[in-house]
């Protein structure tokens, strides 16, 4: 499931270069192929941060982590399937065994089919409710105790983790009710959990794109969900990343929890 080849990176647990905020951090983005998850783990990597990359596409990741690399960055790649409960678990568990601690989870990998309730597929619904929902529950638990540590042994005195979500999980419409009823499950799961473990020094955020353009979004599949909107005028991936990262870099006694990031075309 796992690629152990970390190039010619820094052994595992030694500090980054004091070059950024999360100097010395390692973070783990699932569904870091491509899109928000790629430019998420290249922000994050320009604040300092390690990475460990997790998606089922090995090639793209480990192209991207040829560019972390170069930046100076170590960097662990992890294909995993993340539609498995077990290989989700076990990415979380391989990358703080490689990068030797873990300090920011993100979760983003995603996916979504439109279609209305009688017309759409129920192996499609599985996927998103696979994907969307028990992944984030898998790799949240798993990273916990993780992060928990980190916030209290670490030097920020805080550890971040990011659920990346959707408008859609605020504002549901015609042929898109499961990807918005999974998106709302995540917001809940979210505030939930924040609450639970926020005086322990892990910030929970949520992050909620509006349409982004991405390899998920392309094709007419979304035409529903755009409602006409001209794909010039989205959101691009580096857009959501840096609200991702600005959740992340905030000093420890200041929690973003949440940030709603539309096109400026977007009515809804």
């Amino acid at each position: 499931m796992t690629d152990m080849n970390t190039g010619n990176d820094r052994q595992a647990g030694s500090a980054a270069p004091p070059d950024g905020p999360l100097s010395g951090c390692a973070a783990l983005v699932t569904g870091a192929s491509s899109g928000i998850g790629a430019a998420t783990a290249l922000a994050l990597a320009r604040e300092g941060a390690d990475l460990a990359l997790v998606a089922r596409r090995t090639e793209r990741l480990e192209d991207l982590a040829a560019t972390l690399r170069k930046e100076g960055r170590s960097c662990a790649v992890l294909t995993a399937d993340l539609q498995s409960a077990e290989q989700a678990r076990q990415c979380v568990e391989d990358a703080a065994e490689q990068c030797g601690r873990l300090d920011v989870l993100v979760n983003n990998a995603g996916y979504v089919a439109t279609g209305t309730v009688e017309e759409s597929d129920p192996e499609a619904w599985e996927r998103m409710i696979a994907l969307n929902i028990e992944a984030v529950l898998h790799t949240s638990r798993q990273a916990l105790p993780h992060l928990l540590r980190t916030a209290s042994e670490g030097p920020r005195g805080v550890a971040d983790l990011v659920n990346v979500s959707s408008v859609g999980g605020r504002v549901a419409r015609p042929g898109n009710s499961v990807y918005s009823a999974t998106k709302h499950a995540v917001g809940a799961f979210s505030e939930a959990m924040r609450q639970e473990v926020t005086a322990r020094g892990v910030r929970v955020g949520l992050v909620e794109p509006g349409m982004t353009a991405t390899e998920m979004t392309a094709g007419n599949r979304t035409a529903t969900v755009a409602r006409g909107m001209a794909r010039v005028s989205w959101l691009h991936p580096e857009d959501i990343a840096r609200a991702i990262t600005f959740m992340v870099v905030q000093p420890a006694h200041a929690a973003v929890n949440e940030i709603m990031v539309r096109p400026t075309a977007q009515e809804h």
